[in-house]
């Protein structure tokens, strides 16, 4: 039991519920406390212990009714189906030695009546059993060892492994053969080839036996899919859509990117929105000691150390949405209004040529209208990133402080006009960091009319940033620095 729960416990965190050690742990003893025989109360237990939100108890709901699902064998039609095949398959048996003894309606009476419902006394070929165990498991109709077969086949290869719909056929082969289907087959060619009826009508019932088998199995595969390639096949396509250049990403996929970047971000609010104290441990703070262990009569019971705040970073944006460039400002944009958590003083601006600030835009509207309208007031005109600087120093320098990181995103062409990096060079000096981030690649930047190499002097870092796993990089690491 304890591994069948390990897988569940899989499953659940394919299906992004967050479950640790400890709380696995918590449900083995939870298991051994209230048995596993009243299936509605062990569901309960579990999602007391395993469930935190009301959005995993709901998706812990689907995943145990999905996982704990062995219905694989109940329909009747799986046992008793050849019942009526029998039965044809007598007639047609009769039939056709009928047909070639001359005597085809005493023919055709004597065998539908033989696989239909005669005694062994009268069929003594029905006494005929099927040496392979597979064989012998499937004419036996026990519903629980067919179940439990087929479960431990598909542990046996690996089941849960799989990842696209493609490898359903290859999942079925592999639990047919675990659960003995090649000694079945083995028997059936076997059998046919004698020339007995009874040999005959075996091989016949083993093979239609076989085929439902085979049927249920590719369901049972089928659920597996969805049960657990289904998320890691959503996973897959995650990891793909970070790696890809966000230049080559289609429209329709920009929804699909959009909840992998608030995903990305929820990670790192996790890992950045506690308490911004760096403690260091050994300087003792008298003060704050004293005036604490007063009501103790100076007896030292709570020790205060010293600890230094570290604020929040003051972020400025600023994004180049020229056509080139503007799923790169979307997506950066998206990124930094996710963080809004860990990063609630973000001013964004946005230029082709006239630079002009979108904050109030984003904070008022929706992130889909906000990005088309940012796109459609400023990705129009040519080019200049010196006309932008000239702008940023004339509206915000002067609240540019040594608090201030600056990010700026694009491809620094200019067009061949000035690119006055010497303003760039006074951000540089009174702000904490200048960070450019550039989707070309390095062997790019002394190009044509690009202006990188003059801009990189002015900048405190300078990255190549074309996808989400980038943006991811950069942003982790301002977070990371300031906290």
């Amino acid at each position: 039991m304890d591994q069948t729960l390990v897988e569940f416990v899989k499953t659940l965190r394919t299906a992004e519920i967050k479950v640790s050690p400890a709380e696995t742990l918590d449900a083995m003893a939870c298991i051994d406390k209230v048995g596993y025989e009243d299936r509605e109360f062990l569901k309960n237990s579990l999602a007391l212990v395993l469930s935190k939100t009301p959005e995993e108890k709901e998706a812990f709901d689907t995943c145990f009714e999905n996982f704990f699902n062995f219905d694989h064998f109940e329909d009747n039609d799986f046992l008793h189906q050849d019942d009526d095949d029998n039965a044809n398959d007598g007639d047609g048996d009769g039939d056709g030695d009928g047909d070639a003894s001359g005597n085809s309606e005493e023919g055709g009476s004597g065998g539908g009546q033989g696989a239909s419902g005669a005694t062994p006394e009268d069929f003594p070929e029905l006494t005929l059993q099927p040496q392979s165990e597979l064989g012998q498991l499937l004419m036996s109709g026990d519903r629980n060892r067919l179940t439990v077969a087929l479960v431990e086949a598909g542990r046996e290869v690996g089941v849960t492994d799989i990842v696209v719909f493609t490898q359903k056929g290859l999942y079925t082969r592999k639990i047919m053969d675990a659960m003995g289907g090649k000694a079945l087959g083995e028997e059936i060619t076997e059998l046919q080839g004698h020339a007995g009826i009874q040999q005959k009508m075996l091989s016949g019932t083993l093979k239609k036996h076989r085929d439902r088998l085979r049927d249920r199995v590719r369901d049972y595969v089928e659920k597996q899919f969805f049960l657990h390639a289904d998320e890691s096949g959503k996973q897959l396509r995650e990891e793909l859509l970070k790696k890809v250049k966000l230049s080559n990403i289609e429209k329709r996929n920009f929804k699909d990117v959009q909840e992998v970047v608030v995903k990305m971000a929820k990670k790192l609010i996790s890992i950045h929105s506690k308490r911004r104290k760096a403690f260091k441990r050994g300087q003792l703070d008298i003060r704050k000691t004293l005036r604490k262990n007063m009501q103790y009569d100076g007896m030292f019971f709570d020790i205060k150390w010293k600890a230094q705040k570290v604020d929040r970073p003051k972020v400025m944006a600023i994004c180049d949405v020229s056509g080139s460039v503007s799923n790169y400002s979307r997506f950066l944009l998206m990124f930094l209004y996710s963080l809004a958590e860990v990063l609630p003083k973000v001013r964004s601006f946005a230029f082709s040529s006239d630079l002009g600030e979108v904050t109030d835009l984003f904070e008022h509207s929706t992130l889909e209208d906000a990005m088309a309208k940012t796109m459609r007031d400023f990705g129009n005109g040519s080019t200049d990133y010196g006309q932008m600087l000239a702008d940023f120093k004339s509206h915000c320098m002067n609240d540019v402080n040594n608090k201030t990181t600056v990010i700026i995103l694009g491809d620094a062409r200019n067009n061949y006009g000035d690119p006055k990096n010497e303003v760039l060079r006074e951000i540089y000096d009174k702000c904490q960091r200048v960070i450019w981030l550039n989707p070309e690649p390095k062997m790019s930047w002394s190009v044509g009319d690009s202006e990188m190499k003059k801009y990189a002097a002015a900048c405190h870092q300078v990255e190549v940033c074309n996808s989400l796993v980038h943006l991811e990089r950069v942003v982790g690491n301002l977070l990371r620095n300031v906290s």
